[in-house]
């Protein structure tokens, strides 16, 4: 089956494959080619059908227009110039390669010798030449138009966030209620099963594992497994087609129209540090084919290596200016045509690295936040790479918010008995001296105790020590510092007490998480109890094992997660939008005091006590607040007691209220009881909230003035 179109000089405004009156414009970017080739495909995609190239160029982009070629083609590229390692240049045009800008890939990546671009029995193998076509074992990019904008959704105030990490897949493909062909689909995530969960909740933002087309690693395959997370993209604009019935965009639109009709943000994991094609002796799949000197951070001293601040063989350069165009308009089109409201930015620093490091004025995070259509999106940094000065917590620029390790390290030592309360109170008060600078807010802080990466909470509360057998990398993988505590027993027992020991160090743990200042982020799973096994890297288990287990949901700990975050909501005192600095408020009072049980502030020296395990957090919020939003209450006192044994507490003076204990850890059935002072008595290991309500007496009093 051979075609015959012919090809015209068309235009270089937009890049990819771009479907227009008539037929079909490409634009390709690449500084190094020599000659830039469209190859066209039968429907099947087992056939090249013709090779057409790209007539004329303008600047580095390569274009050409297609007359009469129709939306729905399957097509790939193929890029000439210098095969030259030590130079940086790996062109070879045997090997069929993504376009970068395809919206839809069809057909699955075949790891096969081909579609390495060097002999892999040479000696010095990547500096050889292999010259075997690749076009069988490599995806065909589906020529897609785009589709009318999605409306934006009214989103939440910045305040009222609470975010739900959840896997596209994982989070329905054993969850009952769910017809079987939806489940582990976009379109599972639209069924009212999912939507009413979260509701039930009180999530406003489902935050999505990568969505993105990837590839799994060769090493993986070899073993039966898979790149269960997907964090190895192949196409920044095509979304992952395991996820889809045929890999059609649009049921990724319906699925973020459903969950905007019901209130529900989206936000995407996005990948763009580094790409599926590895190190030197990994596949030619597109970027490496296309300009590998361009797209890809090479080592200076040796061009022929590749920077990894990643840690996954490659970095993609994202300080070029055409590396950046490609991000940006890879974000637009996640926001303008698919509906997203915000991303998150895997291995983040690697975004601002410069020719010194890291730098947070740097070029593509000044174009991000100039940009007008993404500067006023939800933007999260997960602050952290692997190069040198990778770690970087609280650096990012406004209006990132960043993921705060700190915050789920701190409080896991805490309740474990060995970290120290000075610090669990930095982190319940929004980490200020994290991120109180540059005009940040407490929301910057991405509050979480567990997340994808590591153990869930009840296996954080269930084993000392992680198992990760299964992953068949001999149990080396994954963290071995995860601050757990097993109670008593490694693994599941029929332990009563050990059993009830492991219920209340969860529920202590969320409590730290939703009455801490900041943004909550809750692992999809946590809120019922869901189990790994004791896997904390479970990035290659697409089985029970990574899936959240709902047969066996903890309805309880659910209903507790539930209030939680219902407290908070109703609650606007614990979750302002100002840092707390013990500053006077209008009616005299202090936005921020610290109670030792006696009812005394604190001495320098009390904060440096190991031995100090118990302190209240009263908290005020001034009238005129915005976050007020009508709400008349103003405070409320949060009583930490990580000691062995109860303990008095001193209640903070309220003219004119009593306080109401609507939380106790301890007690998880306690909703609304007046304490009526001028102490009371907390739990061993347990959070309690107290809020104001009208005293009593006062209440009596009103109710008796005449109207």
């Amino acid at each position: 089956m051979i075609s015959n179109y012919k090809i015209t000089g068309g235009n270089a405004e937009r890049l990819g494959a771009v479907p227009v009156q008539g037929g079909v414009n490409f634009a390709v970017f690449s500084a190094h080619a020599e000659r830039i080739e469209i190859c066209l495909f039968s429907p099947d995609g087992k056939t090249e059908t013709q090779r057409l190239s790209l007539p004329n160029r303008l600047g580095d982009i390569w274009h050409g227009f297609i007359p009469g070629l129709l939306e729905g083609a399957l097509y790939g590229l193929r890029a000439h110039g210098p095969y030259t390692p030590q130079s940086g240049h790996r062109f070879n045009p045997a090997k069929l390669l993504i376009d970068p800008y395809a919206r839809r890939l069809a057909g699955k990546l075949i790891h096969d010798d081909a579609i390495l671009g060097y002999d892999a029995d040479a000696a010095q193998a990547d500096l050889s030449l292999d010259q075997r076509d690749s076009a069988a074992f490599v995806p065909k990019c589906v020529v897609t138009a785009d589709p009318a904008r999605l409306p934006l959704m009214a989103r939440h105030q910045r305040d009222q966030i609470v975010i739900y990490e959840a896997h596209p897949k994982g989070l329905t493909a054993a969850m009952p209620e769910i017809d079987e062909a939806l489940r582990g689909r976009f379109a599972g995530l639209a069924t009212d099963a999912v939507i009413g969960h979260l509701q039930s909740l009180g999530i406003t933002t489902l935050e999505l594992l990568p969505v993105q087309a990837h590839a799994d690693e060769s090493f993986l395959q070899r073993k039966g497994l898979s790149n269960y997370w997907g964090y190895n993209t192949l196409a920044f604009f095509a979304p992952e087609m395991d996820y889809t019935a045929e890999g059609d965009p649009a049921e990724f639109r319906d699925m973020v129209r459903r969950l905007h009709d019901a209130g529900i943000e989206v936000i995407l994991d996005v990948v763009y540090n580094h790409t599926a094609e590895g190190n030197e002796l990994g596949p030619t799949l597109s970027f490496r084919g296309l300009d590998n000197a361009s797209y890809y951070q090479l080592r200076a001293d040796d061009p022929r290596y590749y920077v990894n601040d990643t840690g996954t063989g490659n970095t993609v350069n994202c300080a070029h200016p055409m590396v950046i165009r490609l991000i940006l308009d890879s974000l637009r089109y996640w926001v303008e045509i698919m509906g997203v409201d915000g991303f998150r930015f895997d291995l983040a620093p690697v975004l601002g690295r410069e020719a010194n490091g890291f730098a947070r004025d740097g070029r593509f995070l000044s174009a991000l936040r100039q940009d007008p259509v993404l500067a006023n999106i939800r933007l999260i940094a997960e602050p952290w790479d692997v190069g040198p000065g990778g770690y970087q917590l609280g650096a990012f620029p406004p209006p990132f918010l960043e993921w705060n390790d700190k915050f789920r390290d701190t409080a896991r030592s805490f309740w474990r008995g060995d970290g120290g309360i000075a610090q669990l109170a930095e982190r319940l008060t929004g980490s200020a001296p994290i991120f109180d600078h540059s005009g940040r807010a407490p929301q910057a802080s991405v509050n979480f105790i567990t997340a994808h990466d590591g153990f869930t909470l009840a296996d954080l509360t269930s084993y000392n020590d992680k198992h990760n057998l299964p992953n068949q990398e001999g149990n080396r993988d994954g963290h071995n510092d995860n601050h757990s505590d097993n109670l008593g027993h490694e693994g599941p027992t029929d332990d009563p007490a050990i059993n009830e020991a492991r219920a209340l160090r969860r529920r202590n743990l969320l409590a730290t998480l939703f009455l801490s200042q900041g943004t909550p982020m809750l692992l999809a799973g946590d809120e019922i109890a869901n189990t790994q096994d004791g896997n904390n890297n479970a990035y290659c288990q697409d089985n029970p094992t990574g899936w959240i287990g709902w047969a066996n949901r903890d309805r309880a700990l659910e209903d507790f997660t539930a209030r939680l975050i219902a407290l908070r909501r109703a609650h606007p005192v614990l979750r302002q939008r100002h840092f707390l600095h013990s500053s006077v408020i209008p009616d005299g009072g202090r936005d921020l005091v610290w109670h030792l049980p006696d009812g005394a502030e604190p001495t320098p020296g009390d904060w440096q006590n190991p031995a100090l395990r118990t302190l209240g957090l009263e908290l005020r919020m001034a009238a005129d607040l915005p976050e007020r939003d009508g709400y008349a209450e103003d405070a409320a006192f949060v009583v930490i007691n990580g000691g062995q044994t109860g303990a008095d507490m001193v209640l903070p003076a309220l003219p004119g209220r009593e306080w109401n204990r609507v939380l106790d850890t301890a007690d998880p059935l306690t909703q609304d009881r007046t304490e009526p002072g001028p102490s009371v008595r907390v739990a061993a290991d347990s959070i309690t909230l107290f809020v104001p309500r009208e005293s009593a007496h006062d209440r009596h009093d009103r109710q008796d003035q005449p109207d």
